[in-house]
């Protein structure tokens, strides 16, 4: 009981409501309601064997390995959570992100976690007409101590296969650091 009151009693003096109009009530409603973007990202749910190339250096030829990605809906189908396996370097790689569609902001938010660092990559981008998902942030490199600007390229291929390409973002220039192709596990 003492718990409850050391809770409420901060609420009620910041003048926290918890009643609402029909009218909020009907944002909120809407704000937890999958949309077709949602939608969009359901349609990569289920396994996928990955062929990841990744580059170094620009001048270099791509490391080339192989990886399995299991995605899901979660959250009522709000949130895709992909979790990826493979190797990396010669290392054994794990990595997670979770991509959703923030109805209210109107733009999509993805999450990166993996076991090579430990900071979070957060991106955040629209879908265009083609069902090219283009998402944008930046990460740290721990080696500089610099924050890196960063986009992703999500393109859907067909039913059965995507695309995901990275870049790293220096002096308004693109540079490819990452393509991974999807196959739908049969």
């Amino acid at each position: 009981m003492k718990k409850l009151f050391l809770v409420l009693v901060p609420l009620l003096f910041c003048g926290v409501s918890f009643s609402q109009t029909p009218e909020e009530m009907k944002a909120w409603q809407e704000n937890m309601t999958p949309s077709k973007y949602h939608k969009w990202l359901a349609s990569m749910n289920g396994e996928w064997d990955a062929v990841v190339k990744m580059w170094m250096a620009p001048s270099q030829p791509p490391n080339i390995s192989k990886a399995t990605t299991i995605n899901e809906m979660i959250m009522n189908g709000l949130y895709l959570r992909s979790t990826h396996t493979g190797k990396m370097m010669e290392q054994p790689f794990m990595g997670e992100s979770i991509m959703g569609y923030d109805n209210a902001k109107k733009e999509f938010i993805s999450t990166w976690i993996d076991n090579f660092g430990s900071s979070i990559m957060l991106l955040k981008g629209y879908l265009k007409e083609d069902n090219t998902l283009i998402l944008e942030g930046n990460m740290l490199d721990p080696a500089s101590e610099q924050e890196m600007h960063v986009k992703e390229v999500l393109t859907i291929l067909s039913e059965d296969s995507h695309k995901f390409d990275m870049y790293m973002i220096v002096d308004e220039q693109e540079i490819k650091t990452m393509e991974i192709q999807y196959t739908r596990k049969k």
